[in-house]
């Protein structure tokens, strides 16, 4: 099995309309954002506008998705939410 080492980024997205955020991987967070604004996934289009507001860069794709489960958990959703609200630190 091969993985390439291309970059990677974990990304968190919150709903202007309702209090949801939503996290995610992607090689172009920027231009991800850009689909979930216009609808094309399915997922967060009924809540949509988003806004980015976290981004974290990683080597490859296995390690983003290590960091993108983990951010999916209570525990790292309550650390978005203090981020977003600027308690945490990035």
């Amino acid at each position: 099995m091969m993985y390439y080492m291309d970059t990677y980024y974990v990304y968190a997205i919150k709903s202007l309309k309702q209090k949801r955020i939503y996290v995610g991987i992607s090689a172009n967070p920027e231009k991800r954002l850009i689909d979930h604004n216009r609808g094309n996934t399915s997922s967060t289009k009924p809540w949509r506008p988003w806004e980015l507001f976290y981004k974290k860069e990683f080597p490859n794709r296995i390690d983003a998705r290590k960091e993108e489960k983990r951010l999916k958990s209570g525990y790292g959703k309550e650390y978005l939410k203090q981020i977003d609200s600027g308690v945490a630190q990035r």
